[in-house]
């Protein structure tokens, strides 16, 4: 839009994914990144559970969901590798201390996940996985004390991260 106001937006409601097995994808997002899994429900929803979908929120319960699941089969094409148009990843706050981030960090590790990489954003502090399908996910901790205005904030290059 040239010279008028945009829609306002208020937050990040949710992330909708589409996934080639919605029991694996399900169990990485409640049992690995400890999600609440919201629907199906356990001991409810049996005609809801045969479709393929599942939906999560995190466990503050934000709002009706963050997360939905879509299944759509093992015949799905994959993401391409490199450079190209779409989701590149989407973030988690774990905390608010580098402390809560090797929390994170040894968690994700106890389940065989594999780290993609970890990067200090200077605003952030950040460790990259991937689910099962390669959908990238951030998770990391605001560093505190950052002046979210300055421009160092956004726009510095990452860095090694050493935790």
């Amino acid at each position: 839009m040239t010279g008028g106001v945009g829609v306002e937006i208020k937050e990040l409601g949710h992330v909708v994914l589409y996934v080639r097995d919605i029991e694996r994808s399900a169990a990485f997002y409640r049992d690995v990144l400890g999600w609440r899994q919201i629907l199906p429900a356990p001991g409810r929803d049996a005609e809801l559970g045969k479709l393929p979908v599942a939906a999560f929120n995190a466990p503050g319960g934000r709002t009706h969901h963050e997360l939905l699941l879509i299944e759509v089969g093992p015949e799905a094409a994959s993401q391409p590798e490199g450079r190209r148009v779409g989701l590149y990843h989407f973030g988690l706050k774990v905390g608010d201390s580098d402390d809560e981030l090797r929390e994170a960090l040894a968690r994700v590790s106890e389940t065989g996940t594999p780290l993609l990489g970890m990067s200090d954003h200077f605003a952030t502090h950040s460790l990259y996985i991937a689910d099962p399908d390669g959908n990238e996910v951030e998770l990391y901790v605001d560093v505190p004390g950052v002046d979210w205005d300055s421009p160092e904030a956004m726009a510095s290059a990452p860095r090694p991260l050493a935790l």
